[in-house]
C-alpha cells in the first residue's frame, strides 16, 4: 500500500481530530494544520507519538505551502456560538481559507474535499433536502457569516476545478454529534448533555418541535473518506447526514433517561434564522458512496454522554 501524505486543515477540531486519527489508522501520514480558535490540542494529544502524524499550529487566512497528495479543508469554527463571535472572521476563513487551499492544490495537483454544511439551505422551504435545492438564506442575518461563507467557498471549488481543473470533492454535512465536541460550543446535544450531567435546566429555544437529524461522527467520517475515493469525475455536493428526524423536546428526553438526570425542562425564545426543521437527501450518497449511517442516536449518545462525563469530572 502506497502511503499519502494527507492535509486536514481544522485537524484538532472536532471532526477534524476524528478524521485525523482514521487516516492514521488506514497507514497515511497526516498533517494537521489548526489555529486553535475551537479546535483544541486535546483532541489530538493520543496521536501525537505516531510518527506519521505532525501537528501545525496555522491560520489558513494566511497562505500555507507544503507537499501532500490530498487535502480535507475542514477549517472554520461550525457553533453559532464560535461563528458569531468573530463574524469577519470566520468568513474570511471561509473564503480566503478556500482561496489558499484550493491554490495549493492547483499548484500540486492534489485532491482536495471542502467540508461544507447543511447551512448552506438556510431555513428550507423544501424537505428533506436535496443537494439540489439552491437554499433560503437570509444574506445579512447574524448567521449570514457561516452561511454565506460556506455558501461562497462551494463557489469557489466548483470555479478551481471548472477554471483550473482542480480535482474537488464536496460534502455538506448535517448536524453532527460525539466525542471531542466542545462543551461550550452551544450546539444542542453538548447543551443538553452538559446542562443534563450538572444537574441544570435544559434549555430549549422556541417551543421544542423544531427537528434536527443527527449523525454519529464515525459515520461523517467514513463518508468522507468514501468520498475522496470516488472517481474525480464525480465532485458533489454530497448530503451527509442521518435522514432520520427528532424534535428537540424527543432529544431532550432521551439524553434525561440516558444520564438519569433530574434536569427541568425550560423554554426560550428562538434565535433569529434558526432553521424550523433540517433533514438531509441522502440518496446521492446512498448511489455514488455506497453509505449511509450505521450509528443510531441512543447508541451514538451514550458514547458521547460518556465522553462528557469524562471531561466534566
Amino acid at each position: 500500500m502506497t502511503r499519502k501524505k494527507i492535509l486536514v486543515t481544522g485537524g484538532a477540531g472536532f471532526i477534524g481530530s476524528h478524521l485525523c486519527g482514521r487516516l492514521l489508522n488506514e497507514g497515511n501520514e497526516v498533517l494537521c494544520l489548526d489555529n486553535y480558535f475551537t479546535g483544541s490540542k486535546e483532541n489530538v494529544v493520543h496521536l501525537l507519538n505516531n510518527p506519521y502524524f505532525e501537528l501545525i499550529r496555522h491560520d489558513i487566512v494566511h497562505p500555507f505551502h507544503v507537499d501532500v497528495d490530498q487535502i480535507y479543508n475542514l477549517a472554520c469554527p461550525a457553533s453559532p456560538v464560535h461563528y458569531q463571535y468573530n463574524a469577519i472572521k470566520t468568513i474570511k476563513t471561509s473564503v480566503m481559507g478556500a482561496i489558499n487551499m484550493l491554490g495549493l492544490a492547483k499548484r500540486l495537483k492534489a485532491k482536495i474535499l471542502q467540508a461544507s454544511t447543511s447551512e448552506v439551505y438556510g431555513d428550507p422551504h423544501v424537505h428533506p433536502q436535496p443537494e439540489s435545492y439552491w437554499g433560503n438564506v437570509n444574506p445579512i442575518g447574524i448567521r449570514s457569516c457561516y452561511d454565506e461563507g460556506k455558501r461562497c467557498a462551494e463557489t469557489l471549488f466548483m470555479d478551481y476545478h471548472r477554471q483550473n481543473g482542480v480535482k474537488i470533492k464536496i460534502v455538506r454535512i448535517f448536524n453532527t454529534y460525539g466525542p471531542h465536541m466542545n462543551p461550550e460550543d452551544g450546539r444542542v446535544v453538548s447543551n443538553f448533555i452538559v446542562q443534563a450531567l450538572k444537574g441544570e435546566d435544559i434549555t430549549i429555544y422556541g417551543d421544542g418541535t423544531q427537528t434536527r437529524s443527527f449523525q454519529y461522527v464515525d459515520d461523517m467520517v467514513e463518508a468522507m473518506i468514501r468520498m475522496m475515493a470516488t472517481d474525480d469525475s464525480f465532485v458533489g455536493p454530497v448530503n451527509t447526514g442521518n435522514p432520520c428526524e427528532f424534535t428537540m423536546i424527543e432529544l431532550a428526553t432521551l439524553i434525561l433517561e440516558l444520564t438519569g438526570s433530574k434536569s427541568k425542562l425550560v423554554f426560550k425564545p428562538l434565535p433569529g434564522d434558526d432553521p424550523k426543521q433540517r433533514r438531509p437527501d441522502i440518496t446521492l450518497a446512498k448511489e455514488k458512496l455506497n453509505w449511509e449511517p450505521k450509528v443510531q442516536l441512543r447508541e451514538g449518545l451514550i458514547k458521547t454522554i460518556a465522553y462528557f462525563d469524562s471531561i466534566l469530572e
